[in-house]
């Protein structure tokens, strides 16, 4: 049944939640379709763009998002955009005395944001196809229709993995003039004035950067008809995750009733670390988890690590894909694609779920922390049945955590929301011929969504389900990187022969994606593993530091506690919840 367009703002908090968004509004506009009278896909855009005009009459899709970021993280990135440029106001200027000017080169620009200044001069429109049906890159130089129109046949492909330095290298679209919002107080480079702690952060939402907020958001709300609530992607492991924990309680506070689904964004590594600053992120990371959560509808971590501690294991691993977990152009690429798959429930044209019916089914209890879990791509051989592929997963499921959250294992699921998009053109059902005996009790199913929710009951048999099913893959547009093992085939399926040696790897044009939400034992094992991490040494003698800005002992402490309850919140019905001795000694 088709929803009436429940508006949703988005707010990305600190440097690394900007990367993880850029991509995954990368991702919205490779879907987003111009022509009105085009088919109507899965995805319902309007909930997350917005339309406005261009000064020259030009109709502009931009996101409904706030940007917060450092002073030097923009580089080539215009703070009020492009898109409604009036041109230079000299009016103001009255100073008649002699002036010296200083002249600064800017930043120089990659290879694929110098193809997006010369489509803009109109130079280069043979080579456009890295464009979805969008609009140019900057203000009315062309329009809309003339880029459509001239699209180019053959896809050009970037290799900006030694060029990217910071999120706006590989944004491909449009931002309104209120979406950035930058922090002056603190630099982006170098060693001094960094935002290094949660105290920091919380110290910030006042004054002028806290005015600014409110100006923003009263902007984007005022223009929406049905608001459902807001998306926050804030970073986790320094001081914007003290930031986020204001921010989300101000949203808490002044839009009760609406949802705020939270992702807590963080690195695999950060650049120039050391001991002490991996103890900060540690101690953010920990703030940051029961702050973001207590303010939140449901909160849920997002990171390639493999813990969020000072010691985590190897970062994670997919079997089809050769990322880079150093490469944060990488790693936050593999997040996105993520995300696109687990905000879909609330962004769906048809049989949409607003976002607080997605969160009362996952916080049950108290339990408003969940984990996050992903098949990047999931593995569908080309041709092939979705009782094929599930069937080759018996012995494990095919996602892997993306939350730092260990496997399910043998403990309990309270409840879980699976979404699997992108199987356009493969069969759902096997295509058994009439007689013949089913291999598997999947290929005798009738439908797409009986055999997937069978084969994740075989796994959970008890626990709560809730499914959704998209045709429309995930499409991958340049400069999107190129980090597919040679196993994938063009569409994102995999492939029964291998390129031969030598050749060049197909472009992967887009990709199936499997995920999944859950709420269960092993987020509060992950839990009561970072209380632990905590709670192993004396802050004021450790780092005195960090608390030199806030917070204040008492509520530090009082925070830890917190935690510690939370994590009690998710034993299961007899009381274990897979635990350790070191677990039954934080209790006594």
């Amino acid at each position: 049944m088709s929803n009436p367009c429940r508006e949703v703002i988005t707010l990305q908090l600190g440097h690394y939640s900007n990367f993880v968004g850029t991509h995954w509004w990368n991702l919205q506009d490779a879907s987003l379709s111009y022509d009105p009278e085009a088919a109507a896909g899965d995805i319902q855009s309007d909930v997350v763009f917005r339309e406005g005009q261009t000064q020259g009459g030009h109709v502009t899709h931009t996101p409904r998002l706030i940007a917060m970021d450092l002073k030097g993280s923009l580089r080539t990135l215009r703070q009020e955009g492009c898109l409604y440029d009036p041109g230079k106001d000299t009016s103001a200027i009255t100073w008649d005395g002699s002036l010296m000017m200083h002249q600064e080169s800017p930043p120089a620009k990659n290879s694929f944001l110098e193809d997006l200044d010369r489509l803009d001069r109109g130079e280069i429109l043979a080579e456009a196809d890295f464009f979805s049906s969008s609009q140019p890159h900057c203000s009315g130089a062309l329009s809309v229709d003339t880029v459509n129109s001239q699209l180019a046949r053959v896809q050009k492909a970037y290799r900006l993995e030694g060029s990217v330095k910071v999120w706006s290298d590989f944004l491909r679209i449009h931002l309104h003039p209120r979406t950035i919002s930058v922090i002056h107080q603190y630099n982006h480079d170098g060693e001094a004035h960094r935002l290094e702690a949660f105290g920091q952060g919380e110290a910030l939402l006042q004054g002028p950067v806290l005015e600014q907020l409110e100006d923003k958001l009263h902007f984007f709300v005022e223009e929406c008809d049905y608001l459902q609530g807001f998306q926050v992607l804030c970073d986790l492991a320094d001081g914007f995750a003290g930031l986020g924990s204001k921010v989300t309680e101000m949203l808490q506070d002044s839009y009760g009733g609406r949802g705020i689904l939270t992702w807590g964004l963080a690195p695999v590594s950060h650049p120039n670390s050391t001991p002490m600053k991996d103890l900060y992120h540690m101690l953010n990371c920990t703030l940051g988890t029961i702050q973001l959560a207590n303010h939140s509808s449901f909160f849920c971590p997002l990171t390639l690590r493999g813990g969020l501690g000072r010691r985590p294991s190897s970062p994670m691993e997919f079997p089809h894909l050769n990322y880079d977990p150093s490469l944060w152009f990488h790693s936050s690429a593999v997040l996105a694609l993520a995300l696109d798959a687990l905000t879909l429930p609330y962004r769906l044209r048809n049989d949409s779920v607003p976002m607080w019916q997605l969160a009362d089914s996952l916080a049950v209890s108290g339990r408003k922390v969940v984990a996050a879990y992903g098949a990047i791509p999931f593995p569908m051989m080309h041709g092939g049945s979705l009782p094929d592929a599930l069937s080759a997963c018996t012995d494990s499921l095919p996602w892997r955590p993306l939350s730092s959250c260990p496997e399910p294992g043998d403990g309990q699921c309270y409840g879980q929301w699976a979404t699997l998009r992108g199987f356009e053109s493969q069969r759902l059902i096997s295509s058994l011929a009439p007689g013949d005996k089913p291999p598997t009790p999947l290929h005798s199913l009738h439908s797409g969504e009986d055999v997937l929710a069978s084969y994740i009951r075989s796994f959970y048999p008890t626990a709560p389900l809730a499914l959704q099913m998209v045709s429309s893959p995930s499409k991958l547009t340049p400069p999107f990187p190129q980090m597919f093992s040679q196993s994938v085939g063009a569409q994102g399926f995999l492939q029964s022969r291998l390129p031969h040696p030598g050749s060049p790897a197909p472009v992967v044009s887009s990709a199936p994606v499997m995920t999944s939400l859950q709420s269960g034992t092993a987020v509060g094992q992950w839990l009561s593993e970072l209380h632990r991490g905590v709670s192993a040494f004396d802050i004021r003698r450790v780092a005195p530091s960090f608390l030199s800005q806030g917070p204040e002992m008492a509520d530090y402490e009082e925070a830890l506690e917190q935690l510690r309850l939370l994590s009690r919140c998710y034993r299961d019905d007899s009381g274990g919840m897979m635990r350790s001795s070191s677990e039954e000694d934080d209790d006594d």
